[in-house]
């Protein structure tokens, strides 16, 4: 299994490693989960333990614990266990909120309004906080500098392909959202170096998105992947993995729901950058967008 490290080899923040458990849990090891299940729901005694203590606690051994300290960006158990130390004190002083309760069927819709809040509130938050931002620069630079982009997503992912697209358009990039598997094989075979190509998929394993990603990365295209699975197959074709969160699932609130606003917002980190590094052209090309808006919706005159 390929063990995942933050991207500058910088150990996560405590506030950051509900995050990480929350991202890689699915992706890891049955003893592994058992492991990371352990360290999320009651950090300050996590915190208290050693290592063979927590191995005995979780029915696992010393090695698989420190396994999965490393797979959550830990060199080793004792940074863990910092981490988990400064957890449980900022859940103590009410700076990190407990997690609400799942939607219930017979929820009133005051309390449904309260939950989604929360979570998608959640949901940004960890995605900020295990975002690599190394990895982000160098996905803006690839796409400020492609001649083209070609974006790939299917089911809730297309619809934030298309997002992207449109926000590239309107800096005067060229940029092509598609959700037909073989159009986007098709389009992904003219691709060459300079161009650039994005894969959205929660599961990282979507293969209608893998297959033309591939074909990118085969073309030299610069390849960057939107996954909530950053240990999936998609990352075997992606020069640069951005990595999202996700709420909890639940019967009445599927994953592409929770995965579609973690993936708006790595969108829209991606479009400020881009418009960031493309000033000169992209202030006016938004302008010009917005004026033609305006003029479409403006009453016309005889």
């Amino acid at each position: 299994m390929k063990e995942i490290f933050i991207g500058d080899g910088t150990p996560p923040a405590p506030a950051a490693l509900a995050a990480k458990v929350r991202t890689l849990a699915p992706s890891m090891t049955r003893s592994m989960q058992r492991v990371a299940e352990a360290v999320a729901q009651d950090p300050a005694g996590c915190a208290a333990l050693t290592v063979t203590g927590l191995a005995e606690l979780t029915g696992t051994s010393e090695a698989t614990v420190v396994r999965t300290a490393r797979l959550l960006g830990y060199p080793g158990y004792r940074d863990l266990r910092l981490a988990l130390a400064g957890l449980a004190a900022q859940q103590q002083s009410g700076r990190a909120p407990a997690v609400t309760a799942d939607i219930a069927v017979d929820d009133p819709i005051a309390d449904v309004v309260a939950k989604l809040a929360y979570d998608e509130q959640q949901t940004l938050a960890d995605t900020a906080a295990a975002l690599d931002t190394v990895q982000l620069g160098a996905a803006v630079t690839a796409l400020a500098q492609a001649r083209r982009v070609d974006i790939y997503g299917v089911g809730a992912s297309s619809l934030v392909g298309q997002d992207l697209a449109q926000k590239l358009l309107r800096i005067g990039l060229i940029a092509h959202a598609h959700t037909d598997p073989h159009l986007a094989v098709t389009n992904a075979v003219q691709l060459r170096s300079g161009d650039a190509a994005v894969a959205i998929t929660h599961s990282g394993s979507t293969g209608d998105v893998i297959e033309p990603l591939r074909v990118a990365f085969d073309r030299g295209a610069t390849t960057i992947a939107i996954t909530g699975r950053p240990d999936g197959p998609v990352s075997q074709y992606a020069d640069h993995i951005l990595t999202t969160s996700t709420a909890r699932e639940s019967e009445l609130r599927p994953a592409a729901m929770s995965s579609r606003t973690s993936q708006l917002l790595v969108v829209d980190c991606l479009f400020i950058g881009i418009a960031q590094r493309t000033y000169e052209t992209a202030a006016p090309a938004l302008a010009a967008s917005y004026e033609a808006l305006a003029h479409r919706h403006s009453p016309r005159t005889r």
